[in-house]
């Protein structure tokens, strides 16, 4: 991988903003009651537990970058360029 999120989860407030902007479901917030069809977010005095990354699924776009409200989220390097043949 060319580049890497890093997330500061004691700023991160659980807002979701993240989640619902990211084009390719990489972000999701740690759920209390998986079975539920309800996400119900986990938050302890404005902080998320959790906020699962999938990097086999992220592009590196930064569209979550921007989303965040708190400037939690932070994208190093590059991603990955194609090949051109």
């Amino acid at each position: 991988m060319a580049f890497a999120v890093h997330v500061n989860m004691e700023r991160c407030t659980g807002c979701n903003n993240c989640v619902v902007a990211c084009p390719v479901n990489a972000l999701e917030l740690f759920t209390v009651n998986p079975a539920s069809t309800d996400k119900i977010y986990k938050v302890i005095n404005g902080a998320a537990i959790t906020l699962d990354v999938k990097y086999e699924l992220c592009a590196g776009c930064g569209i979550c970058v921007d989303a965040c409200p708190y400037d939690v989220i932070q994208l190093s390097g590059q991603p990955p360029q194609a090949v051109e043949a």
